[in-house]
């Protein structure tokens, strides 16, 4: 980092306004983002989000479970006509 030569106090003003100016700017987004997130961490929107993942799993692995039981499903009923 480059050191900075001021000639003046008013351009060292300048610098430490801007500088307190960012640092403002910066806090508030901190704020707002920590707001976001405390919002969205409500005991609904967790639920939800749990009941959506649990959702995708099952739909996603239905085919696989369908299959892995379908010969049991067929066989029973074969059995179940004959009698036995």
């Amino acid at each position: 980092m480059e050191v900075k030569k001021y000639s003046s106090y008013a351009e060292i003003e300048k610098d430490l306004e801007i500088l307190k100016l960012e640092k403002e700017i910066n806090y508030q987004k901190l704020v707002l983002s920590f707001q976001k997130t405390k919002e969205s961490i409500t005991p609904q929107n967790v639920m939800n989000g749990i009941f959506s993942s649990f959702k995708d799993y099952l739909s996603n692995s239905y085919g696989s479970i369908f299959q892995s039981i379908l010969p049991y499903i067929i066989g029973w009923f074969i059995n179940k006509k004959r009698g036995n």
